[in-house]
């Protein structure tokens, strides 16, 4: 089969790189051809848009960038036609792929979607989209079921590939002592700083992250770098401190932290997989306008769901264990107190790690990439034997 995947961050790309891994176990004949990142370049097949090309945030910077996303989206539909896959499997990144997924429909272009869009926090009137332009949808969080049942769409729930990844890579973890020895950390307990995958992000969390280290020199705070990442960002808001960076060493950077602060998205459920407590921060352009609508229209029941937060942790919970600050209450007092807490408080962190271990026995197991490349080529060879 031939299978072209769109993935327009980070995650997409850890995530299209394990069912990538999947769909090669399941069909010996995989041809692929891609939007997405290094991950999945090390699998195999033809990277034809990286997604740091594509990694726009927020309403100012979509609007700055307008032509290049443009240029993006007939590049995709051109290089879709000219590749005539059997079927395409878009990756979350719901501004772009609802846009190909109605092309790809309009061409008979079998269209999965693999990682719903967030449509239960955020614009849910694109549900329509789904049931118009998706020919099957696969989901990761449990409740996402029950969402979309109620607008008429049957969904398959394959689990979280996130446990998946944890689980790969505690078969190769390093131990903390050749961890540290590598990366020249000292013997500090650590604290994870994890800014963001897209510049825009790290340019919001860094200089407050920045600040709060040099409040608490007992720890050694590291940041979670990425590659695809100028260093020199990084080097602008850490100069003239003792906070290194170590690149594309998450996972070991968390399987050896003390504690965490880290920008909403998915890396706040990778710390809550590795059992780390953390302090949630983000912000985003618009100032007091965001700050109205996040607190007015995005915390309300959508759907079936009610939703608790913005980070990922508190959403699959349905309620907030993990303390969030989000727009104006991003601030250096806020973030110090709560670090406070976080850092010496024992039975704080307690309630943490016993809202993860509720956390984990939601999720379930691992298996998610298998369960759904076993499910995809099942659908499409029952289509073609149709």
């Amino acid at each position: 089969m031939r299978y072209y995947l769109v993935a327009g961050e980070a995650s997409g790309d850890l995530h299209g790189a394990s069912l990538m891994k999947a769909l090669k176990a399941e069909d010996d004949s995989a041809a692929f051809r891609f939007f997405g990142g290094d991950l999945m370049k090390e699998v195999g097949g033809d990277l034809v848009k990286h997604y740091r090309e594509m990694a726009f945030m927020g309403i100012v910077n979509v609007v700055m960038n307008i032509r290049t996303i443009k240029k993006n989206l007939d590049f995709c539909k051109k290089d879709l036609l000219r590749f005539k896959p059997d079927v395409l499997i878009l990756i979350d990144y719901p501004g772009f792929n609802l846009k190909i997924a109605e092309f790809a429909k309009q061409k008979n272009i079998r269209v999965f979607y693999y990682i719903s869009p967030k449509l239960w926090a955020w614009k849910e009137y694109r549900v329509k989209k789904v049931r118009d332009y998706v020919d099957e949808m696969f989901t990761i969080f449990p409740f996402e079921t029950g969402f979309y049942k109620e607008h008429g769409i049957d969904v398959h729930y394959v689990g979280n590939p996130l446990l998946d990844s944890v689980s790969a890579f505690e078969k190769q973890a390093l131990p903390e002592t050749k961890f540290r020895s590598q990366n020249g950390i000292s013997g500090k307990p650590l604290v994870a700083l994890l800014a963001g995958s897209r510049v825009q992000e790290i340019k919001r969390t860094l200089p407050l992250m920045t600040k709060i280290a040099g409040s608490f020199p007992e720890f050694q705070f590291v940041v979670a770098g990425v590659k695809s990442i100028d260093g020199a960002l990084y080097k602008k808001y850490l100069d003239g401190s003792a906070i290194p960076v170590i690149y594309d060493q998450t996972y070991d950077l968390l399987n050896n932290a003390h504690s965490a602060l880290v920008a909403s998205g998915t890396a706040a459920l990778e710390t809550a997989l590795f059992q780390v407590p953390q302090t949630v921060i983000y912000k985003m352009e618009g100032g007091w306008v965001v700050d109205f609508v996040f607190r007015k229209f995005i915390f309300k029941k959508a759907g079936v769901y009610k939703i608790a937060g913005v980070s990922l942790p508190n959403i699959i919970m349905g309620r907030a264990f993990i303390r969030e600050y989000i727009q104006k209450e991003m601030n250096f007092s806020n973030v110090k107190n709560e670090m406070q807490k976080l850092l010496y408080d024992e039975n704080y962190r307690l309630k943490i790690k016993q809202g993860y271990r509720e956390l984990l026995e939601m999720m379930g197991e691992a298996g998610s990439s298998k369960k759904a490349a076993k499910k995809m080529t099942e659908l499409l060879t029952l289509n073609v034997e149709l």
